[in-house]
């Protein structure tokens, strides 16, 4: 195992990361620029909305050994009345440009992570809605992606406006993603803001767990170990606003010791948080995109935690049968019940 580098200062990296990556006075996002970026190779259509949006193909199908994911496809469908549930959904993705972790598995390009106005354009959330409508056949889905969207959580608020002052928000979904390292969705938005989130009906939010204990986490995102701990603070705050939240986990480790019980730990703290939140989550099985294989070829253990997420997802699916029924288990994700929003 290779020497530790220098962790992350998440409270401090995030602030400087958020000073550059949002204008509140004028309503602004940094958006990533895709089209000439590392990650264009990646796209299965090329990038769209001039540049800077991108259409993804959410499917349901999964690994062998690993849970179909019906995130965002299951719940998009509920809030809009789409039946049958397909197995395949299309959304329009628009990326800020701003993360403070450096996850390894992740499939955006470090330089589109920066805040660096050079890769990136500023919009507001009229313009990228504008340009959401422009689309022909357009995806029912508007993903707001990242970088890290809660560095920015003013963004989602924004977007909700827009869309209804075009007429686009009894027919469009609206999904964030949340990797739990900031507090700013509590501290910048107003309660308006807050009210807002909880009323409007088409929107849900996914949280995603670096890790599976503070190991895996710190060598994940390159963040301080301790972090690992607040993700799950952060998460109850999420749920008690009572919004319709689920979630996301990685289980890549380079650590082949002490899998069973750091999953077995995961869940006991996520049912800590709710009982039955561990239904409403998903596990992510990392695959090599480009960037992904670049940062692979430089590092063994990378690689070798690759192989230590199977032990992982085996691990995850013994604890799930082990504390929820069948029938549990068998629910539509969109249907397992949290003791705050039944409240």
């Amino acid at each position: 195992m290779k020497a530790a580098t220098k962790s992350i200062n998440t409270k401090r990296f995030a602030s400087q990361l958020r000073d550059r990556a949002i204008d509140v006075e004028g309503g602004r996002v940094l958006i990533s620029r895709l089209a000439g970026s590392g990650q264009e190779v990646d796209l299965t259509l090329p990038a769209n909305c001039n540049g800077y949006g991108r259409v993804r193909h959410f499917r349901q199908a999964t690994a062998e050994g690993w849970p179909a994911n019906p995130l965002p496809i299951a719940p998009a469908c509920r809030a809009l009345g789409i039946t049958p549930v397909p197995d395949l959904m299309t959304a329009l993705v628009f990326q800020n440009a701003a993360c403070a972790w450096r996850c390894w598995y992740c499939f955006v390009p470090d330089e589109l992570l920066n805040a660096d106005q050079s890769r990136s354009k500023w919009f507001t959330a009229e313009q990228l809605v504008e340009l959401y409508a422009q689309i022909p056949d357009r995806p029912r889905i508007i993903d707001l992606s990242g970088g890290s969207p809660d560095l920015v959580p003013e963004w989602t608020p924004w977007m909700m406006r827009a869309l209804t002052e075009k007429g686009l928000a009894d027919t469009t979904y609206l999904w964030t993603d949340d990797n739990l390292s900031t507090t700013y969705l509590f501290d910048a938005l107003s309660s308006e803001d807050l009210a807002l989130l909880r009323r409007h009906k088409n929107y849900g939010r996914v949280c995603c767990v670096k890790g599976f204990d503070s190991r895996s986490f710190a060598f994940n995102t390159r963040a301080a170990a301790h972090d690992y701990d607040r993700q799950f603070e952060i998460l109850q705050r999420v749920i008690d606003l009572g919004l319709d939240v689920y979630g996301y986990v990685t289980l890549t480790s380079p650590y082949e010791d002490g899998v069973s019980e750091g999953v077995c730990d995961l869940v006991d703290r996520l049912q800590s948080i709710d009982p039955n939140f561990p239904l409403r989550v998903i596990p992510l099985r990392i695959q090599v995109y480009a960037p992904v294989g670049q940062r692979i070829a430089r590092d063994t253990d990378r690689e070798r935690s690759i192989a230590v997420q199977e032990q992982a997802i085996a691990a995850w699916t013994d604890e799930l049968h082990r504390r929820f029924s069948e029938s549990e288990r068998a629910r539509s994700i969109c249907d397992v019940p949290l003791a705050r929003r039944e409240a």
